[in-house]
């Protein structure tokens, strides 16, 4: 079963998509583009689920949401530079084996851009959100 706080965020993110949408003339939205962190603490096959639902009777019904994962980069003190991790943990460079708690990028959950139809002719339309 879905969690809540997947809910939560699929909801959220069909508030804003349908004010997006609204805002740059668009009408009936064909996909959705998030950004998922590794650490943003977020099921994406959860939401995938919670997201079909909160859709349900509005004009994103039917969208696809598609997802990017964001992997960890770190910052290492030893090496002076971003490091990507392969994996969330342990915290440390995979260079030097430095650890670190300095999470440059991770964490996001950010709707980047909608694919939809414009209002008033039947030209479809990509928009950043």
């Amino acid at each position: 079963m879905a969690d809540m706080h997947e809910l939560s965020i699929a909801q959220c993110l069909v508030e804003l998509a349908t004010e997006e949408a609204r805002r740059h003339g668009m009408g009936r939205i064909r996909a959705v583009h998030l950004r998922v962190g590794v650490l943003a603490g977020v099921v994406t096959e959860a939401l995938r689920f919670c997201f079909d639902v909160a859709t349900a009777g509005t004009m994103l019904e039917g969208a696809k949401l598609i997802i990017d994962e964001v992997p960890v980069e770190i910052f290492c003190p030893r090496c002076a530079e971003p490091r990507t991790l392969s994996a969330p943990l342990p915290m440390a460079c995979p260079v030097c084996g430095t650890r670190s708690a300095q999470v440059l990028r991770g964490r996001e959950l950010e709707l980047y851009a909608l694919e939809g139809e414009a209002v008033h002719s039947g030209d479809t339309a990509d928009r950043g959100a």
